[in-house]
């Protein structure tokens, strides 16, 4: 149940990340005009340039729009559940004040594709702020739509489609145009809607001569035949350097007896200015900036109305030139209707972006899919003698815990238990060096190995207060910890020096357990596996196949450790699998399927059976749990 609602959850984010992200991308003007609107409502209109407000809403948007595909996809989990969360507080408490204080009329989180009330907008954010939290709390509880290695390919395919998206937005125009004034838009009918009382986006619509003041409103919606409007917000800002283009275009406007305006809201000095610039004979007419940037998001832009409705618009970068204009507008296809495009532009989507990942989907997990096949073929395969050569081992670490008294008292503890009760396992202890010639004496090291918690780098010498690996082994210990995360973070252990004790450990007939693991940064950028791979190359494979055999593994997540959060089974098994087959790698199967591997890492009798019931986890690195007799025979009684 816990797994069904975090899957719900998910999939509800990824629905409104990828559709809010989307709309944004396809009409990033329409964000940086909202954004505009947030500055004015806080007192810091101008604040920022319109450049860098551009750029922030294009971010925004790709933002948006791939969280929701790294959700959708199970892509690094832990962090793309809390970068929601983190996104969608900050969205709740600035809805929450839009809410209260009504400083707009929408948020535009959906653009002009979806409007909602601030009060909606901020119930909204709420129902998904939760979804996030839960997301958040269980992170892998999200199944994968694909594999870890493929990941990559789905997070750059998504960056640069919606890039391109927005900066194809941004030279052409809006692909899908959720606006009132789209092709198609019957412009008189909902001008005479809103004349009759009616309400209608169109309130704000009208035309004013610019020389006179005259209405000109109802002549151009009633005209029966071609009207070009040139659409030009603020003529200060329009880009001069389609002139040429425009001038051909009102030249034959005139030629062929069709209106031409330009629709602006500009003064009479923009005016003046741009005719002196551009030479313009076109007649200029005032309507609101607000509706003129609603009509089309480039500056300038045109428009073509016939009988009052919109049948085609143009950016200033697509202008149509004297081949597209050879012939008059009833004779050529551009002067037709363009019909209903979103139908066209959701196939372009469907093809270029949905069908590619689909079709990456299925091919992975068909892949992942032949090579369980593969695997559970090849573990079925393996001779049973083999298996049962690889020893199950259950380690305790005290590290700096108990005086000698106390563990002495707790060895002949143990020791008195297991001799009673023989254990389906190796069972080792790791005590501080004071305790080791001490327990040796007594411990029957048939049924419990003793070990100690570290070896110096040297073989002998002036070096005060370290303990060689001869020494280690002239106490009666069989086993050495080596490259544990504590002495790797805290007394700066290098790849080079661990390679040296170990050397000197197997010098001295010590086994070996050697720790590996992530820190919890590391394992949030998907990098726990290179750092285990460098770990072991760093220190242990530069053994001979033989020596190496003598290795017992402990991976230890350093974020788990002592801190009371445990890997789960499946993650576990994971990275296990992924160590054993680097080692194949290097020393060939049958040496990887005799290598024991250890789990550690907040492991307690409560979890210790599913995580040693996993094919690759032979037993445990025990910290805490080992310092009581109860406790530390009931992670090994999981063995049976």
């Amino acid at each position: 149940m816990k797994k069904a609602i975090v899957n719900l959850c998910r999939l509800l984010l990824a629905a409104v990340f990828i559709l809010s992200g989307f709309v944004k991308a396809v009409d990033p003007l329409g964000t940086l005009y909202k954004m505009q609107d947030y500055l004015l409502a806080m007192d810091l209109g101008g604040w920022l340039p319109d450049l860098a407000l551009l750029a922030f809403a294009v971010g925004l948007s790709a933002l948006e729009f791939c969280l929701g595909i790294f959700m959708l996809f199970a892509i690094r989990r832990r962090l793309t559940s809390r970068t929601m969360v983190i996104v969608l507080a900050i969205m709740t408490s600035l809805t929450l004040w839009l809410a209260l204080t009504d400083p707009i009329s929408d948020c535009g989180c959906f653009g002009d594709a979806l409007v909602l009330t601030n009060w909606q907008t901020f119930w909204k954010n709420i129902i998904l702020l939760t979804a996030a939290l839960v997301v958040a709390k269980w992170p892998f509880g999200m199944i994968r739509f694909i594999s870890k290695s493929n990941q990559w390919i789905v997070i750059n395919y998504s960056l640069l489609f919606i890039l391109i998206i927005s900066g194809w937005s941004l030279y052409d125009r809006p692909q899908f145009d959720f606006r009132p004034y789209h092709e198609g838009t019957d412009l008189r009918e909902g001008w005479n809607l809103m004349m009759e009382g009616n309400e209608s986006p169109y309130a704000d619509f009208f035309i004013e001569k610019a020389d006179d003041g005259e209405d000109i409103t109802e002549q151009v919606l009633n005209n029966e035949g071609y009207t070009f409007l040139l659409i030009a917000p603020w003529l200060e800002k329009a880009d001069d350097s389609q002139l040429d283009l425009i001038n051909q275009v009102y030249e034959y406007a005139e030629d062929n007896d069709y209106l031409f305006y330009c629709l602006t809201a500009s003064g009479e000095s923009g005016i003046s200015l741009w005719r002196d610039i551009t030479g313009a004979d076109y007649p200029f007419c005032q309507t609101d900036g607000t509706v003129l940037k609603t009509m089309i998001r480039s500056n300038p832009g045109l428009l073509l109305l016939k009988d009052g409705k919109v049948i085609r618009k143009w950016s200033h970068n697509r202008l149509p030139d004297e081949y597209d204009l050879a012939r008059p507008l009833e004779e050529l296809e551009l002067g037709q209707a363009a019909g209903n495009t979103m139908g066209r532009h959701i196939a372009e989507v469907m093809l270029w972006f949905v069908l590619p990942l689909l079709l990456l989907s299925i091919t992975d997990r068909l892949w992942m899919w032949s090579k369980w096949i593969r695997k559970r073929k090849n573990s079925n395969s393996i001779n049973k003698k083999e298996v049962k050569m690889r020893k199950k081992i259950v380690a305790g670490n005290w590290k700096m815990n108990m005086n000698l008294q106390d563990g002495i008292a707790l060895a002949k503890e143990l020791n008195e238990t297991l001799k009673a009760e023989k254990p389906n396992c190796g069972v080792v202890i790791c005590t501080p060096f004071i305790h080791l010639a001490s327990i040796a004496q007594f411990l029957d090291q048939d049924i419990i190995g003793l070990g100690a918690e570290n070896c110096a780098d040297k073989e002998k010498g002036a070096f005060t207060g370290e303990v060689s690996a001869e020494m280690v082994k002239s106490t009666g210990a069989q086993y050495v910890i080596l490259g544990h995360s504590e002495r790797r973070e805290y007394y700066k252990e290098t790849p080079e020096i661990l390679k040296e004790k170990v050397l000197l450990a197997q010098k001295n007939d010590l086994k070996v357990i050697f720790c590996i693991g992530e820190s919890l940064e590391e394992r949030e950028a998907g990098k726990q596996n290179e750092v285990v791979k460098a770990e072991l190359e760093g220190s242990v494979f530069n053994l001979s196949e033989e020596d190496f055999r003598k290795i017992v593994i402990a991976y230890e997540p350093i974020w788990a450790i002592g801190t009371g959060k445990t890997a789960t089974a499946e993650q576990a098994e994971e990275i296990h699998a992924y160590i054993r087959s680097i080692i194949a790698e290097k020393y060939g199967q049958a040496v990887a399927d005799d290598t024991t591997i250890l789990y550690g890492g907040s492991c307690k009798a409560s979890n210790a059976p599913e995580l040693f019931a996993k094919p690759d986890i032979d037993g445990g690195l025990i910290g805490g749990a080992s310092l009581k007799a109860a406790d530390f025979k009931g992670i090994i009684d999981a063995f049976k």
